[in-house]
């Protein structure tokens, strides 16, 4: 294990705990929102290993999920926490640690972020057609921080050609604005009672 290696790995735990020092000082972490955050983030892990359409060229996944209603609860803090946990558990338990991970952590992260912002700025009252848009859109930034991190893991470990990075690009666009629609189909009826159960917990 290279020294660059280790780095990567120390920085990415000192992130992810001054985040979680920094969230808990701002207050927005009780006891109950860690609690709904590590069922959000078992959920992702679950799905991640277990749930995926194969639909001949196109793959439809639904470990986006739980970080969507993270942030749709939670706000920003909520949702990139959920995306960082629950794809870097995913990921430890499928392909191991290696100097790449964060890049396969960052769009995970990312969504979170992304959701959880716009939630907050409206109020948390976002309709159906906001909330359809914010996930497509949401997705796509995704698919396009993915296949970054496809082309540099290419590059870094000596695996790369053209049309390995680029030439499903279109099929990997095509497939995530799939698994959006999907997405914000199913999202909504999870949403509502999700919020009402949480109801009395104090948004961001």
């Amino acid at each position: 294990m290279t020294p660059l290696f280790w780095a990567i790995i120390i920085l990415c735990v000192v992130t992810l705990l001054a985040l979680l020092v920094f969230a808990g000082w701002a207050g927005k972490f009780t006891a109950r929102r860690l609690v709904v955050i590590a069922m959000l983030t078992a959920v992702h892990l679950v799905l991640t290993l277990t749930l995926t359409v194969n639909l001949g060229w196109m793959r439809i996944t639904f470990n986006g999920l739980p970080i969507i209603l993270a942030g749709l609860l939670y706000g920003p803090v909520g949702g990139m926490v959920t995306g960082i946990l629950g794809r870097f558990l995913s990921d430890l338990l499928t392909y191991g640690i290696t100097v790449t991970t964060p890049l396969w952590v960052l769009p995970a992260a990312v969504r979170g972020l992304i959701v959880g912002y716009v939630a907050k700025r409206m109020n948390y009252s976002l309709t159906k057609g906001q909330m359809t848009i914010l996930i497509v859109l949401s997705s796509l930034i995704v698919t396009t921080l993915n296949t970054g991190a496809i082309y540099l893991d290419s590059v870094i470990y000596g695996y790369y050609t053209y049309a390995y990075v680029f030439g499903a690009i279109g099929t990997r666009y095509v497939s995530g604005i799939a698994t959006a629609i999907v997405l914000a189909l199913i999202t909504p009826p999870l949403l509502r009672p999700l919020e009402r159960a949480l109801r009395e917990t104090r948004r961001e």
